[in-house]
């Protein structure tokens, strides 16, 4: 299967640029496997899709200010920089642009000269690796110099909007490590989540810090030969039993976006329950993938030729998810983080 099988066209126009005022006004696209239907719903109407007994399960990461403006010392020339993961104190692994001119040794001064860095390496995937001065105050530093990491196909003109700031992150976020936001999350409402909880779904929370696996592009043309970067997880024993019991009770369990989706099928047990503790997803979802925990899936519309377009045709079927695509283009969805999204069932 090549990759190339995994493209759709999507008039530019059709990207989200900005969020909907009210997140639950998103449209959502349902789609029946069993029946091979799609419903144009509003994302609102959720809670009509779940029964009673079934688990929703959401992603509770928090996305922190990682996009990092700063000068080349001692050229002035501006650098946006996204901070990737800490490799060890200090040390970060980046993304960066202009990327050619951070050469080894370069310096790069963050918030008036308050961080100062140097480039240590450039790796063979493009990234930068970017030694900071030791400073004990610098995770404080990040978050007041720091601005929410939109992805690149949202455009703004210097500084992040003020709304980014709320916007590009979930209602219900806790624990913060993301580079990204786990966009299917953004649709919910505290008034959404009550009418979950008041038809008898119940809700777990698990963590998946977003990281540069999850929208690495896919750089080779068997789809076989594509792997996605691990990434760790965290499930409490609070959140497994509650799982867990939905499950053996019948319920099925739907899973906020692709990194929930990762996370809960990477810590499926031999026995076919979740097991709680700290690990690392590594699994790469395509096609021909037998899912053993999610049995529904809500996600935003992911980019062509994506490792997320695969997952989400690996759940629904390669031509059933391209055929919501199609129609999704056709009836003028929004696109991508700030777009709206599908329920697939």
């Amino acid at each position: 299967m090549q990759i190339s099988d995994f493209d759709y066209e999507l008039p530019e126009e059709l990207v989200a640029q900005h969020p909907l005022l009210e997140r639950d006004a998103s449209r959502m696209l349902v789609v029946d496997r069993e029946h091979q239907t799609q419903t144009d719903e509003q994302f609102a109407s959720l809670p009509k899709y779940l029964r009673a007994g079934d688990c929703l399960v959401l992603n509770n990461t928090k996305v922190f200010p990682a996009r990092l403006m700063g000068e080349r010392v001692p050229s002035g020339g501006t650098t946006e920089v996204l901070l990737l993961r800490e490799v060890e104190p200090n040390l970060w692994q980046v993304l960066a642009r202009p990327a050619r001119r951070l050469r080894i040794g370069a310096r790069i001064s963050f918030g008036n000269g308050r961080l100062q860095a140097t480039v240590t390496a450039a790796n063979e995937d493009g990234t930068r690796l970017i030694q900071f001065e030791p400073r004990d105050d610098f995770l404080n530093l990040i978050a007041e110099v720091g601005q929410p990491p939109l992805p690149p196909y949202i455009r703004r003109e210097g500084a992040v909007d003020a709304e980014d700031r709320e916007r590009y992150q979930t209602v219900y976020a806790r624990e913060s490590g993301a580079i990204a936001a786990p966009t299917a999350g953004l649709h919910f409402t505290p008034k959404v989540l009550d009418e979950i909880k008041n038809a008898g779904v119940s809700i777990a929370e698990i963590t998946l810090h977003v990281g540069y696996g999850t929208f690495e592009p896919v750089r080779v043309e068997e789809v076989s030969e594509h792997r996605v970067l691990p990434e760790m997880f965290s499930i409490t024993a609070e959140a497994a039993e509650i799982i867990n019991r939905a499950r053996a009770s019948g319920g099925r369990i739907i899973a906020v976006g692709t990194t929930t989706t990762r996370a809960l099928e990477s810590a499926v047990s031999v026995d076919g329950e979740i097991t709680p503790g700290s690990s690392t997803a590594d699994l790469t979802i395509t096609p021909g993938y037998e899912f053993r925990m999610v049995d529904a899936l809500v996600t935003n519309f992911h980019l062509p030729r994506s490792s997320l377009l695969l997952l989400v045709s690996a759940f629904a079927g390669r031509e059933p998810a391209l055929a919501a695509y199609r129609h999704a283009v056709s009836e003028r969805y929004r696109f991508y983080s700030y777009g709206d999204c599908m329920l697939i069932i």
